[in-house]
């Protein structure tokens, strides 16, 4: 569905602790076998990385639409500057995504998120000071046009969550808690996660069918915390200003548990459960205090993403079957694949950490969702050669998706990763 996309890397001194990943397709044969086993990440915790990061790196690409995508350094005059600029172009008329930014990145090509056509969904950072990304949805039918802008998210990440055919954005409410209770970024580990999804051309908030996902977050918050802290922070005022008693050490490590309290309460409230968050809350925030954090809370919420969704989910949390079909994108039948393979947006590994690894390549076995994301990865063959780093960027990697009969599928695919570093 797309011509061969092309890929522009640069190092950047702002992105030293990674770099493109030397990848090749491997050819395809009726040798190649199948996973044994496909497992679901709900969310990839990775260090996000993006195409273009002050005018270094970029990508090219063109649709069967007739529409080509562009990422690129900005242009200044007929010299590159150090931002940032996308653009969609048909014929002689061209769209212009972003200029001037300090980071653009392609999150999502080709795909059909729920508008019932195929898009190419950009992430946009205007200032290196801005909080949050801009995700930007453009259609890739001609003409190519707008056709949705979610704000206030820290990253945003389009995904086939649990492989049942649907597309969720897995982004965080960072605009909305930003600066909350004059918590600093060190102290406040993260934003309140939300997960959207479009149905019917409505945009929904359906974190209440990823409870699974937020009671993991739980339990991992739960297992950092200390019952004496704890007992301290409920016998402190809630607040903990500056001017408190306590020692400058013992008010972080206070500050720090309070930011813990206040991401599992965010947990609740984000996935549907407002009762058990209001539970919470009164069982480990000092009481006095409970009323003015509660309403805090509330108003955070209210002024963030969630006021800019049409509607909330009213599906009820389950345990899925994964029933969409995983085509094969790498064995042919009749020298004719199931599908137009998958093709490369961005692949990164980790940067050096130990000598060269013996072999010359190592060939992993992917499953790629419809949004062109990575939902499992492993080593292929029998002889393990254990690059758990590897392993681990790679489910961060993204790619335009297999096609079939014009429409995005899962699809598992064999690729060779060059070893030396």
């Amino acid at each position: 569905m797309f011509k061969r996309a092309r890929l522009i890397h640069k190092p950047s001194p702002s992105s030293s602790s990674v770099r493109k990943v030397p990848v090749r397709f491997c050819a395809a044969t009726a040798a190649l076998f199948c996973f044994l086993s496909i497992t679901s990440s709900l969310c990839c915790a990775q260090e996000h990385d993006v195409l273009c990061s002050e005018g270094s790196g970029g990508f090219e690409a063109e649709s069967h639409t007739g529409v080509t995508v562009q990422v690129r350094a900005a242009r200044n005059g007929g010299l590159a500057a150090r931002t940032c600029e996308g653009i969609l172009g048909w014929n002689k008329h061209s769209v212009t995504i972003a200029t001037g930014a300090s980071q653009l990145d392609i999150d999502a090509l080709g795909v059909d998120l729920g508008l019932d056509v195929p898009v190419a969904a950009f992430q946009v950072k205007k200032m290196d000071s801005d909080c949050c990304m801009e995700y930007q949805i453009y259609s890739l039918e001609r003409p190519a046009q707008l056709l949705r802008t979610i704000t206030g998210g820290d990253f945003f990440s389009a995904a086939d969550t649990d492989l049942d055919g649907r597309v969720e954005i897995w982004t965080d409410d960072a605009g909305a808690v930003i600066n909350f209770e004059n918590l600093a970024v060190t102290e406040l580990g993260s934003a309140p996660t939300i997960v959207l999804r479009f149905a019917h051309g409505k945009l929904l908030d359906v974190s209440s069918e990823f409870q699974l996902y937020f009671d993991h977050e739980i339990a991992e918050i739960r297992k950092g915390l200390d019952s004496e802290d704890l007992s301290d922070f409920k016998r402190s005022d809630g607040k903990l200003s500056p001017d408190t008693q306590l020692s400058a050490a013992r008010l972080h490590q206070l500050r720090v548990v309070k930011a813990r309290i206040l991401e599992i309460v965010w947990c609740y409230v984000y996935s549907g459960r407002e009762q058990q968050a209001w539970r919470t809350l009164a069982e480990m925030w000092p009481t006095a205090d409970v009323g003015r954090i509660r309403a805090a809370i509330l108003s955070a919420r209210a002024r963030g993403i969630s006021a800019q969704v049409n509607g909330v989910s009213t599906g009820v949390p389950a345990n899925r079957i994964k029933r969409v079909t995983i085509f094969d994108a790498t064995s042919a039948s009749a020298n004719k694949l199931e599908v137009i393979p998958p093709e490369p947006i961005l692949l990164r590994r980790p940067s050096p950490s130990g000598p060269d690894l013996p072999q010359s390549e190592l060939l992993l076995e992917l499953v790629i969702d419809s949004a062109g994301k990575v939902r499992s990865a492993e080593e292929a063959g029998k002889a393990k050669s254990v690059d758990a780093e590897l392993i681990y960027a790679a489910t961060g990697w993204k790619f335009i998706p297999a096609f079939k009969a014009g429409r995005a599928v899962a699809s598992r695919l064999r690729l060779a990763v060059a070893l030396k570093r």
